[in-house]
């Protein structure tokens, strides 16, 4: 109950932040629409767009209306609600413990997204490429398979899996493009890589039609 609270109290947070900006200038820094007659952005978030409508204070997928859950929300929110000149060069991977800050976060990051993702994808790493078409996912460059995908259109995230077999244990991790400070609240790439992780289990279960434990 704590943990919904405090998200809660995130996204009112994010929400008022939007609301005192002005929308030209999130346009001019973030790669998002706005349609001054309905008041509403137009998100792009993992290939599906969202509107968000900070008068209702309410995000829909826009192909369905689906109201994504609570961890879309704030890392939607904050994406727009940090809006601010965006620095971009080439991408330079790095690990969550190189983020500013990101050292605090690693032990929660094993648990949820590296554990999960070795999990789904560990034993056979092809899954994971077959899975992520769905979010228009490319292949990458490292480990046994690797995979990128676009969080949002300047939030590159690099999926790897090494292999494991008798001797060698699986691994796995999401990489980040260095930039992605300048978007996000470190806290809120952290959460990114819970939500993506999550995403592709759920695929890999539909895929696969088992339950992953």
């Amino acid at each position: 109950m704590e943990i919904e609270s405090n998200y809660r109290n995130t996204c009112q947070k994010f929400w008022r932040d939007i609301k005192k900006s002005d929308p030209t200038e999130i346009t001019a820094v973030r790669t998002v629409s706005y349609n001054s007659d309905t008041r509403q952005f137009i998100v792009l978030f993992f290939n599906e767009e969202y509107v968000v409508d900070s008068d209702q204070e309410i995000i829909r997928r826009r192909r369905d209306g689906y109201v994504p859950e609570v961890l879309a929300t704030i890392i939607i929110l904050n994406y727009l609600a940090n809006a601010r000149p965006f620095r971009g060069s080439d991408v330079n991977w790095v690990s969550i413990k190189e983020l500013p800050g990101g050292m605090i976060f690693y032990s929660a990051f094993h648990k949820t997204v590296i554990s999960v993702l070795i999990e789904s994808f560990g034993h056979q790493s092809s899954r994971l490429m077959e899975v992520s078409h769905v979010l228009d996912g490319k292949p990458g460059p490292f480990g046994d398979a690797s995979v990128i995908l676009r969080a949002f259109p300047e939030i590159p995230l690099c999926v790897v899996i090494w292999e494991g077999d008798e001797e060698v244990n699986p691994n796995a991790t999401i990489l980040y493009d260095f930039s992605i400070g300048q978007i996000l609240d470190t806290g809120i790439s952290i959460d990114l890589g819970v939500y993506l992780a999550e995403e592709l289990k759920k695929l890999a279960q539909g895929q696969f039609g088992k339950y992953i434990t």
